[in-house]
């Protein structure tokens, strides 16, 4: 992945989980039980804390281009489309079987980190 479009997925991934928390914490409150919304909240979280790692991963990016780092930024992507997208769906659409792509998500997540950190313990000799 470029340094560019990390950034540009930074900003993307920022502002949908933005919008998704504000619509969850305003609207949906009414709608969903208290399990759906803990559920909706865990999606907007995990997504927020990964926009930051994704977002820290473009200025090493930038900063350190031998690294190659851009396998963490797309690991960090997938696990957000897979964890958060898949609990956005569940609680959409209540339907158990997204639960079961949640995994997929965590585990881009975990690679991701531990990309991260192998590439920049190994630039850093």
């Amino acid at each position: 992945m470029s340094v560019r479009l990390a950034f540009l997925l930074t900003g993307i991934f920022g502002a949908i989980a933005v919008g998704i928390g504000a619509f969850a914490a305003h609207k949906l409150k009414d709608i969903l039980s208290p399990y759906y919304l803990d559920i909706m909240d865990k999606a907007v979280k995990y997504q927020f804390y990964h926009v930051m790692a994704l977002g820290l991963v473009a200025v090493l990016m930038d900063r350190y281009p031998e690294a190659g780092l851009g396998m963490a930024a797309w690991f960090f992507v997938a696990g957000i489309v897979f964890f958060s997208g898949s609990l956005y769906m569940l609680t959409a659409t209540q339907v158990k079987l997204w639960g079961a792509v949640t995994p997929i998500g965590g585990v881009g997540f975990i690679l991701g980190w531990l990309w991260m950190a192998w590439k920049m313990f190994t630039v850093h000799k």
